[in-house]
């Protein structure tokens, strides 16, 4: 059965990185906002979880805070636990 990506675990550290990124900036979630050119209640919704967010929202977001995206992205990836092992299936037996 396939789960929404914002259950994944790794997704789940993201509400919080956004928030955190948010606050380090010193922004409110209206101030935020007024940045976006959203409403309060988005940046509420992304920092909970509510809403998924894209690599593009991301930047924007980023530089929002006044943060390179490409540094904030790095960032969040040191977050991540080591990736896991994917099982690729070996050679197939050849028959002569």
């Amino acid at each position: 059965m396939a789960t929404k990506a914002q259950h994944d675990p790794d997704y789940q550290r993201l509400p919080p990185f956004l928030r955190a990124l948010r606050e380090d900036a010193g922004l409110t979630q209206r101030e935020l906002g007024d940045r976006l050119g959203r409403p309060q209640s988005w940046v509420y919704n992304c920092e909970t979880g509510n809403r998924r967010v894209d690599v593009t929202e991301f930047a924007t977001w980023a530089r929002g805070c006044g943060v390179d995206p490409t540094a904030a992205f790095a960032r969040f990836l040191e977050t991540l636990p080591a990736p896991r092992r994917v099982k690729r299936p070996g050679p197939s037996p050849r028959s002569n």
